[in-house]
């Protein structure tokens, strides 16, 4: 009886890579050192003999093919698009030396395969000149391919902040996904995607800068709440070119919040009002305040999309 099929989403690299077994193509017939019997003359052979028709291969999705990898192409959802050359080249060198031992993951398209994990390894294998490679053959729709290339790297954490940023972004727009259907195919925190979509508040030329390495996701993080655009970009640039610390450029950006307004001497929160914040936090997945004035105040609840205020709203009113 045939194994049933596994779903791939949701279940991370595991729905990737399993149990598989290595299909080595065949020799080719003329290769071969035993030539097959002639087959017998009916007599009735007059004529052309017909055309023979060449059978399509059936791949097993469970088993390592190896492909042409000229027939291969990239994944134009694959959300990493920064590849570090010298690593590439590291890569290539162990190739030459000890093969590509993990297969890549494709899926079939109209020119013939299409990256859905492993470019890295792939662009490598070129640079290696190997002629064939390796591969895993899946059937997969548009959403699952996006989902299991942003899911593979991001288990391998080979994105950095605004490329992860930027396809979780596109997983809530494209397909209609929430940020807790997100977190769970990424097995990360709702706060963790929350604040990673809060750096795409960033300028553009921040952003690019956190893309290069320049920033690191820490110093784009402190960056996010200083209101003014010039300031944000100002400050960034004085990051990198005084080689600033992320407690440094938080301490530098509390300042710019502050400055030019009156300074107003600020009430300690008690130990009891903290501790309610922290369990409203871990509840709601979102930063909350309490305000109090007297025996009376108020409790702030930050949301940074409509999809996150939607959310907010069915847990308040599940809530009985």
């Amino acid at each position: 009886m045939a194994a049933p099929k596994k779903s791939g989403l949701g279940r991370g690299l595991e729905a990737l890579f399993g149990d598989v077994e290595i299909n080595i193509p065949e020799a080719a017939e003329e290769n071969t050192s035993e030539k097959k019997p002639a087959a017998k003359k009916t007599g009735k052979s007059s004529g052309a003999s017909k055309p023979k028709v060449k059978e399509e291969k059936v791949i097993d999705e469970n088993s390592v093919v190896y492909l042409d990898i000229n027939d291969i192409k990239p994944n134009e959802n694959q959300p990493r698009k920064t590849f570090d050359d010298e690593k590439i080249a590291e890569l290539a060198a162990s190739i030459i030396e000890h093969g590509l031992i993990q297969p890549i993951v494709v899926r079939k398209s109209d020119f013939g395969y299409e990256i859905v994990a492993g470019e890295r390894r792939y662009r490598a294998a070129r640079k290696a000149e190997l002629k064939t490679i390796p591969c895993l053959v899946r059937e997969l729709t548009d959403e699952q391919n996006m989902l299991l290339a942003i899911i593979e790297n991001v288990q391998r954490e080979d994105l950095n902040a605004i490329e992860e940023a930027r396809a979780i972004e596109k997983m809530i727009k494209t397909y209609g996904l929430t940020q807790e259907q997100v977190s769970k195919s990424l097995s990360k925190s709702r706060p963790y995607i929350t604040n990673a979509l809060r750096l795409l508040r960033l300028p553009e030329v921040i952003q690019d800068m956190v893309v290069s390495g320049e920033l690191s996701q820490g110093h784009a993080r402190a960056l996010v709440n200083i209101e003014e655009e010039e300031k944000k970009i100002a400050l960034a640039k004085r990051a990198v070119s005084e080689n600033l610390s992320v407690r440094e450029i938080e301490k530098l950006a509390d300042g710019s919040k502050k400055k030019g307004k009156p300074a107003a001497r600020k009430k300690q929160k008690s130990i009891e009002v903290k501790t309610v914040e922290e369990d409203l936090k871990l509840a709601l997945g979102t930063k909350v305040n309490l305000v109090e004035k007297g025996r009376k105040g108020k409790i702030e609840i930050e949301y940074y999309s409509r999809e996150e205020l939607e959310r907010l709203i069915d847990i308040l009113k599940a809530i009985k």
